[in-house]
C-alpha cells in the first residue's frame, strides 16, 4: 500500500527580499510539510527574520513565489493570517495587563465569543503552566514566564501553523528547556512549526528538517542527523597543537579522516571512527613525544557542519583551511 507524503504547508521558490541595495534573502527555495518542525538556522543577520516576516505576511517579497496553505501570501494575506500563530522575537505583551487579560485581549482580535475566549485562555494557562499567574500583572513575571505567555497567546486561535522567531533568546537553560517541551507537545498534536534560531541545541532538539542560512543564502538543507553524517561524520577529535606540527597529525590520521579544520593552534579531525583514530594518534604522539596541550573526543553536531560550510562558527569565530578526504 502506498502512503502519500504530508501536504506542503509552506512553499517558497527563489524567494528574495531586498532593502535598497542590500539583499537580505537571496533566491531561497524550500518547503515545509504538514505536522513537522522546520528550522531556519543561522547566525544573527543571516536573513532568518526577514524570511519569517515574509511567510507571515508582514513584509512583502521582492521576487520569487511564496504560498502558505497553497495560497499566495500576497493575494490571500487575511485568510492565511487567520490560520497562523506568530511569536515575534521582541516582547510585545501589554505589561500593565494581567496574564489572563493579555490572552483575552488577543482573543478579541479574532472575534472569539467571550465564553470561548475564556475557555481557551485557561486551557493555554494550564498548558504553559501559568494558571497560578493568571491574575498577575505581566511586569511581575520572569523572562521565562513572559516567553511562555507570548507563545501561549499565539495559540489562542488554534493555529495550524505556528511561526516562532528566536523563541528562547535570553532565557536561562531551565526556561529554554521548558519552552522546548511545550513546542514538542504542540508538534505531536499536529501543529506545524516554523522555527528561526541560532541555537544549535535548539535546532537539534526540535527540528525534523532545517535549512542552514548565511548571508541570505541557503548553504544546506535536510534532516539534522543526515547533514551531520554527510559533512563531518560521527566524531570530532579536538587537539591543541602548534600549526607546524598539524600537518604531521593530518598525515597520520589520513586513513580515518572525513574532513578537518585548522583554527590557529586548534586542530579538529572529523571521522566516523573517532575512538580508533584517537587511539592510533595517541600511540604515535607518545612515540614521538609530540607536544599536545589538550585533546577531546566528542560527538559531532550542527556547529561542526556550519563551521565546515562557512569557515566560521555560528557566533562568528573564523576558522581556517578545510579540506575533505575521500573515504577509503
Amino acid at each position: 500500500m502506498s502512503h502519500s507524503l504530508p501536504a506542503d504547508i509552506i512553499s517558497a521558490e527563489n524567494l528574495t527580499k531586498r532593502f535598497g541595495d542590500f539583499t537580505a534573502v537571496n533566491a531561497i527555495s524550500f518547503t515545509v510539510r504538514q505536522g513537522e518542525c522546520f528550522g531556519l538556522l543561522g547566525p544573527n543577520g543571516a536573513g532568518k527574520t526577514s524570511l519569517a516576516r515574509m511567510v507571515f505576511g508582514l513584509s512583502p517579497r521582492t521576487e520569487g513565489r511564496l504560498t502558505v496553505f497553497n495560497q499566495d501570501i500576497s493575494d490571500h494575506s487575511r485568510e492565511i493570517k487567520a490560520r497562523l500563530g506568530v511569536v515575534a522575537q521582541e516582547d510585545n505583551l501589554d505589561p500593565e495587563l494581567t496574564v489572563l487579560e493579555n490572552l483575552l485581549v488577543y482573543a478579541s482580535y479574532y472575534r472569539l465569543p467571550r465564553s470561548i475566549a475564556r475557555e481557551r485562555a485557561f486551557e493555554i494557562l494550564d498548558f504553559m503552566d501559568l494558571r497560578s499567574k493568571a491574575n498577575a500583572v505581566v511586569d511581575e513575571l520572569s523572562g521565562g514566564m513572559k516567553r511562555r505567555l507570548t507563545i501561549g497567546r499565539a495559540l489562542i486561535n488554534r493555529p495550524e501553523l505556528l511561526i516562532l522567531d528566536e523563541p528562547t533568546t535570553g532565557l536561562d537553560p531551565y526556561a529554554r528547556h521548558m519552552v522546548w517541551q511545550r513546542l514538542r507537545q504542540l508538534k505531536e498534536s499536529g501543529t506545524t512549526v516554523l522555527l528561526t534560531t541560532h541555537y544549535l541545541e535548539e535546532a537539534s532538539h526540535l527540528c525534523d528538517r532545517l535549512i542552514i542560512i548565511n548571508q541570505g543564502k541557503i548553504l544546506e538543507q535536510g534532516v539534522p542527523e543526515d547533514l551531520i553524517d554527510k559533512h563531518v561524520g560521527q566524531y570530532a577529535l579536538e587537539l591543541g597543537v602548534s600549526p607546524d606540527m598539524q600537518n604531521k597529525l593530518l598525515h597520520w590520521s589520513s586513513e580515518w579522516l572525513k574532513s578537518f579544520q585548522q583554527i590557529g593552534d586548534d586542530l579538529v579531525l572529523y571521522s566516523d571512527n573517532g575512538p580508533a583514530m584517537a587511539d592510533d594518534l595517541n600511540q604515535r604522539i607518545a612515540g614521538e613525544h609530540l607536544p599536545v596541550s589538550y585533546q577531546r573526543l566528542r560527538p559531532t553536531n550542527l556547529e561542526d557542519v556550519f563551521l565546515k560550510l562557512t569557515g566560521e562558527t555560528l557566533h562568528g569565530v573564523r576558522g581556517g583551511f578545510e579540506k575533505s578526504y575521500e573515504e577509503r
